[in-house]
């Protein structure tokens, strides 16, 4: 039902009303123990809370609390309020601050692409994307890495012609989104903010990393109609809420990402932010459809002996974690594996001093006349291109980054194998991660993930790594990915890799 502001004085026991505040914020009518209930509903624990110094400390009770004592919600999460009063057979309406869907038809978004006079044709997922998005205003876009994200952004931009903001987490995605815009035909400059830039602009079109902006006083923020946030998964951190939080008059808001990581808090969050979100294509489909590389994962468990396992048994995961990541013969392993990989090869790391540099001077150290690079936060953007540049015209060179580089933003059609050296369970980085090697290149027709596992079970003791691995290949399952396990003995004498690969 749609209701008047008027009805707001008058309502029921057992019905809600809920009114536009602002783009951020929507108020919640109803009764007192209604409110109660919602303040339930809307309550979370933080994940991994329980391990937080403030949370130890009893400062926090480490939840997370999206329905306010002052009534007021992410207007976001309105299709949230609206679930709860149909669960429990509450009335339900809205004022006329609520304003209904767009009527935009997807023959509509068909004739706008077309008139951008775009060089190639948009694919029909990233269209109906388009569709969606213009007629909700407002919406958390799910498509996975190298599935062209950035279309889907240039046609929101170019169909709202109005002052814009488009956040990105690295300064390489601030480069390479305008420079985007400029293959798809963009003719105005774009203004691109990284550190130590004018943050001041007649330009229609703002990228930005968020570092760049998040300390600008919310007046800064008034300018802008439409914001994107790129990688909208980051946006749950306290710096990116900030930002969209300040945005109070910014009526049309997009969040892209490739994935989230499960979590009901970060997903509502997000949702608060932006709007519901929509899964538009996943990547499967993409390599069904040969948008994408075919691509097979090698999942290599490395068994270790028994006097070695048991040894461990009483480790903490940090312990293990570091006995693994330090463990020599290991590191001869991928040194090895590394260098007998076909083609570009992504060995991807998580410790930098303790590994990643290990590893890249070992391989350096053998690999001859064969192009090696290192990256992690130390190399600075501007170097980090020169890499990717230098990678797309190779065809034999190995780069050893770290995930927090080289996992999100950087993109290598020309990237033939992917090594996870380091142990991990998160959903987000595994599926970024695997995007690097998705994207097509000529003369390369497959990708390869190799996924490294270190089994230490020792009787009836799982060792945690093994435990992430399993949710690893979960995660695969989920994706409809295809898959194969080798186990190999670590402390055999000789350990042949090339009856793997």
């Amino acid at each position: 039902m749609q209701l008047t502001g008027d009805d707001s004085q008058t309502l029921e026991h057992d019905e809600i009303l809920v009114s536009k505040l602002d783009e951020v914020y929507c108020k919640v009518l109803c009764d007192r123990s209604i409110a109660r209930e919602l303040v339930d509903y809307f309550t979370f624990e933080v994940p991994g809370a329980k391990f937080m110094p403030t949370v130890r400390n009893r400062v926090w009770d480490g939840k997370i609390r999206l329905f306010n004592q002052n009534y007021t919600l992410y207007y976001g999460l309105l299709p949230h309020v609206a679930k709860f009063a149909n669960e429990r057979e509450y009335k339900f309406g809205v004022d006329e601050s609520i304003e209904p869907a767009e009527n935009f038809s997807l023959k509509e978004a068909e004739e706008f692409s077309r008139s951008l006079k775009l060089p190639f044709t948009p694919r029909d997922y990233q269209l109906e994307a388009f569709t969606y998005a213009v007629r909700n205003r407002r919406g958390v876009l799910l498509s996975p890495t190298a599935s062209g994200k950035s279309l889907i952004i240039y046609l929101l931009t170019r169909w709202y012609g109005c002052k814009t903001l488009i956040i990105v987490p690295t300064i390489s995605l601030v480069h390479q989104m305008a420079g985007d815009f400029k293959d798809y035909g963009y003719k105005d400059e774009v203004h691109k903010i990284t550190a130590g830039v004018e943050k001041l602009t007649d330009d229609e079109v703002v990228v930005s990393t968020w570092q760049s902006i998040y300390k600008m006083p919310a007046k800064y923020f008034e300018q802008f109609d439409l914001v994107i946030g790129d990688e909208a998964h980051l946006f749950k951190s306290k710096s990116l809420t900030q930002i969209m939080t300040k945005l109070k008059s910014c009526k049309y808001r997009f969040g892209l990402t490739g994935t989230l990581d499960g979590a009901q808090t970060h997903k509502l969050v997000l949702e608060g932010l932006f709007g519901p979100v929509k899964n538009i294509v996943k990547t499967k489909e993409l390599i069904d459809q040969k948008h994408l590389s075919q691509f097979k994962i090698k999942c290599v468990v490395l068994k270790y002996p028994e006097d070695v396992t048991k040894n461990l048994t009483k480790k903490t995961y940090a312990e293990e974690v570091d006995w693994i990541v330090t463990n020599e013969q290991r590191n001869k392993f991928i040194t090895n594996l590394a260098l007998s990989l076909k083609g570009n090869s992504l060995v991807l790391f998580q410790f930098v001093d303790k590994h990643g540099k290990v590893l890249y001077n070992m391989i350096k150290d053998k690999a001859g006349d064969k192009p090696i690079h290192y990256v992690s936060g130390e190399v600075n953007a501007d170097v980090r291109e020169d890499i990717r540049a230098i990678t797309e015209r190779s065809n034999e060179s190995i780069i050893v980054a770290s995930f927090g580089t080289f996992s999100t933003g950087i993109n290598i059609r020309n990237l033939h194998n992917i090594v996870f050296t380091s142990p991990s369970k998160s959903r987000i980085r595994t599926l970024q991660s695997i995007g690097r090697g998705l994207r097509k290149a000529e003369n390369k027709d497959t990708a390869t993930l190799i996924d490294m596992a270190d089994d230490l079970t020792h009787k009836a003791r799982n060792n945690y790594t093994i435990k992430h691995f399993a949710e690893r290949i979960k995660l695969y399952n989920e994706e409809g990915f295809d898959y194969k396990i080798y186990k190999v003995k670590i402390h055999a004498p000789t350990v042949q890799t090339n009856t793997i690969f």
